[in-house]
């Protein structure tokens, strides 16, 4: 298929491409809903709950850098259907699994097919949306959707476990991936690097050994100590693995990425601001989740419908983001919505025990409308930067900088929360009650009375005195991330900067098409 046929199926394309990133989407928050059904049927213990998350999270940050480069040399929609079948067998497998353990390895297979999903979504909009202005617009309906599968994670979960058995939340996977396979073979042109040089298994060792130290080192930090020996050894290798990584990509002949990509601020600066506005997102996210169920009392299902406003106006912002850039440039709306997510975080931090669900949905409101100012503009001006030829390892860098910014806000957020939870209880309440506000209202319906009501009251003041600093922590990183894009962010990106097919060497018509 020639060029013109390409051109005329790009908005199918952008189609295809959304229901493929929904899936991830959806798979990254239904799985909260059904960890309590997951302690109950499959008797997993609390560490088991936490990795048959973060196994997950661990394969798909590690191997993204990797299986960007893979789709830019041997092609993209190749790239996208290999892993949308790995996530729709291991989907099948996580229902199936008969145990806590079986279920951590199996969420681990989905995190190579996830890893190898999203990179390719956002490269093949890259290459088949050639104009700028439509280019951006195209991005912003692709984060719009993002934020779609997020939102409907919660909702389809509690639905589904109400009336079916916790695997469903797993199968309901199957039906999004065969559409997606079916939509990739009929409208989805295949791209690739035209002039693809050697293979680099050693950049590629040395980037998913440093990226899984650096991810577990962010997870396992809060539970073991932020100066706990084992902590300080795992963030030493990481720097040690990926200081390697970048010292190697510098003398190699075919670098997998080229780091030189960072000393053009278009790239930098957007990366920074991506990072920053997913530790706001991902760590007030984690706070709020359990100030609505602890502190406000709804159950799994609620809390879930009362987040999902945040989604439901970044859908709408996001595309709406895509003409303000053209009527003022790229600096300010990316600066001004890291400000209103500032904002956004200031205004979560005036909720009380007893103000009830009002100030959640101010932050909601004002969070949605920030982060659909930033993450499109800012996702634009990643893969604007770069040459067609590496929208892959392009794309890869935006969704790494997702996965570490999103695990920093809940690791630190979380720190700073159970620090301060601690210490607003004070000595005077039993040590059990210190561990979380969960186990403190556990151990109040135990003691029950007096008591009990006096100790449940301490432990949602405290929970929300240890929230209230961790979302005003959030506030500041999401403002230094708005000062770094008036700084560095470009206005508008020079023409010499935009890449062309020409100086690409990846024109239309070499993008070839499998016939249907």
């Amino acid at each position: 298929m020639d060029a013109a046929a390409i051109h005329a199926r790009r908005w199918w394309t952008l189609a295809v491409m959304c229901l493929s990133l929904m899936v991830i989407g959806v798979d990254n928050t239904i799985l909260n809903v059904a960890l309590p059904t997951l302690v109950r049927d499959l008797g997993a213990t609390t560490s088991q709950l936490q990795w048959i998350v973060d196994s997950y999270t661990l394969v798909f940050a590690g191997l993204l850098l990797t299986a960007g480069s893979l789709g830019d040399r041997f092609g993209r929609r190749r790239g996208l259907s290999i892993g949308l079948l790995i996530f729709g067998i291991g989907s099948v497998a996580s229902a199936l699994a008969g145990s806590a353990d079986q279920l951590i390895a199996t969420r681990a297979v989905m995190g190579i097919g996830g890893a190898l999903i999203m990179p390719a979504t956002l490269s093949i909009i890259s290459n088949v949306f050639t104009v700028p202005a439509e280019r951006a617009r195209a991005i912003a309906v692709w984060a719009g959707f993002s934020a779609m599968g997020i939102a409907i994670g919660p909702l389809s979960g509690g639905w589904l476990l109400e009336h079916f058995w916790w695997g469903s939340v797993f199968m309901v996977n199957i039906p999004i991936v065969a559409l997606a396979l079916t939509g990739g073979r009929l409208f989805v042109p295949e791209s690739k690097d035209p002039s693809p040089r050697g293979l680099d298994p050693i950049g590629a060792l040395l980037s998913i050994v440093g990226l899984v130290v650096l991810v577990w080192a962010i997870i396992e930090a809060p539970v073991l100590g932020w100066t706990d020996g084992t902590t300080l050894a795992a963030f030493a290798a990481a720097a040690a693995f990926i200081g390697g990584f970048i010292a190697w990509e510098l003398r190699t002949d075919h670098p997998m990425l080229d780091v030189h990509f960072f000393a053009n601020p278009r790239f930098s600066a957007a990366s920074i601001g991506v990072t920053m506005v997913f530790f706001a997102l991902f760590g007030s996210t984690f706070l709020q989740t359990q100030y609505l169920q602890f502190v406000l009392g709804y159950n799994a299902l609620e809390a879930g419908l009362r987040v999902a406003p945040v989604a439901l106006v970044l859908m709408v912002a996001a595309p709406l983001s895509a003409r303000l850039v053209e009527r003022i440039g790229t600096k300010l709306v990316v600066a001004t919505g890291l400000a209103v997510v500032s904002l956004a975080l200031v205004l979560l931090s005036f909720a009380t025990v007893t103000s009830g669900y009002g100030p959640v949905l101010a932050h909601m409101l004002v969070m949605g409308l920030g982060m659909g100012m930033t993450m499109a503009p800012a996702t634009e001006s990643i893969m604007g930067s770069l040459p067609r030829a590496k929208a892959g390892v392009g794309s890869a860098v935006n969704d790494t900088t997702r996965q570490i910014g999103g695990a920093l806000g809940v690791a630190i957020l979380g720190s700073l929360l159970a620090s301060t939870y601690a210490s607003s209880l004070g000595d005077a309440v039993p040590a059990a009650a210190k561990a979380s506000v969960g186990a403190a209202l556990d151990l109040a319906r135990q003691l029950g009375g007096d008591q009990g009501t006096a100790l449940a009251a301490s432990a949602k003041s405290a929970y929300v005195d240890g929230m209230g600093v961790g979302v005003l922590v959030a506030a500041g990183v999401a403002l230094f991330g708005s000062l770094v894009a008036l700084a560095f962010l470009p206005s508008r990106a020079r023409m010499e900067d935009e890449p062309t097919p020409h100086d690409t060497g990846e024109l239309d018509s070499d993008l070839e098409v499998a016939t249907a």
